[in-house]
């Protein structure tokens, strides 16, 4: 199990190399100086050329992109252009903490309500119940979640006054890091895992369905076994590795595709981060933030494989 951890974080360099390289190229062909976000849009010639001498910008490509792979192996991000030279690490950590909270109630809140529909629809297959799960579930998957976020806000925040209707709150502090207040984490988590929900249950229905037919199914009720402990002992269980790949590919798109929830609840995310930092062209916050996704998504994918040892054994031989 060592051995394949220590692989699996190996083939990860050469993926976060390709993404540092693809963003970089990108941020280098976008149109604009970022001299000019330095120095001001007022800056004269003397000025900026003093500017691109000192961030080393008038230095020939290669070895500007040289100089940030050097950067990247020593785990230095940069400083950011626009925040008065503010670490970029620090700007990241921060969005991503963020980030990583809301993705984290989404993903609770989804599971919970997915993987009950999907039990409850396979469970009472072809029946109202069902018909009306699957209703729901496709209403879920088609509604845009910036035009949930806002029915949610009409309702929750505007017409009931029973929630904040954006922010972050103050929540306290946990090991130096700033909590959101509990009310002002609940919509935009409920946006996201009202959206995800959809797609959880399907594929719990159609996996439940498929191991309730099994000839082990048949076999426990055969020999007395009550419905419900052979759909949550046996049928259940052998079901969870798609529901698990899929709870860990929402967690991760979570982490990198919440831009749209975090721009309507004014969540200050990683998304809001590299929002910002696009618009004002501070390019090492992009890269950054970037890489942080990248990186996130290939640890979220290893711990999904590696829990696919836990729940089948068979796996591990």
């Amino acid at each position: 199990m060592i051995g394949y951890v220590a692989r699996r974080l190996a083939w990860m360099l050469p993926v976060l190399w390709a993404a540092a390289s693809l963003i970089w190229v990108f941020m280098f062909l976008i149109p604009g100086d970022p001299a000019r976000v330095l120095a001001g849009q007022s800056a004269d010639s003397e000025t900026l050329r003093a500017v691109r001498a000192e961030w080393g910008l008038d230095r020939p490509p290669l070895q500007r992109y040289a100089e940030f792979l050097g950067k990247l192996a020593r785990l230095d991000l940069g400083t950011s252009y626009v925040q008065h030279g503010r670490p970029v690490s620090e700007i990241v950590a921060e969005g991503m903490w963020r980030t990583f909270l809301l993705a984290t109630f989404a993903t609770l809140v989804g599971t919970a309500i997915g993987v009950g529909l999907g039990i409850l629809s396979a469970a009472r297959r072809g029946t109202v119940l069902d018909g009306a799960a699957l209703a729901f579930t496709t209403v879920t998957i088609t509604l845009p979640t910036f035009w949930l976020g806002l029915v949610l806000i009409l309702i929750f925040s505007s017409r009931l006054g029973w929630l904040p209707v954006s922010g972050y709150g103050d929540g306290g502090t946990l090991a130096g890091l700033r909590l959101p207040g509990p009310a002002n984490l609940v919509l935009p988590s409920l946006t996201l895992a009202i959206f995800s929900s959809g797609y959880l249950a399907r594929v719990t229905r159609a996996a439940l369905i498929e191991e309730s037919t099994q000839e082990y199914a048949r076999a426990a009720r055969a020999r007395g076994v009550s419905a419900a402990a052979v759909w949550l002992r046996h049928v259940l269980s052998n079901a969870l590795l798609p529901i698990v790949t899929l709870v860990g590919l929402s967690f991760g798109q979570l982490l990198g595709g919440a831009i749209a929830t975090e721009s309507v609840f004014d969540w200050p995310g990683l998304g809001s981060v590299m929002r910002g930092a696009l618009g004002s062209r501070d390019l090492p916050v992009v890269e950054g933030s970037v890489l942080a996704l990248t990186a996130g998504f290939l640890l979220v994918n290893l711990a999904v494989d590696l829990s696919y040892a836990v729940l089948d054994p068979r796996i591990r031989d």
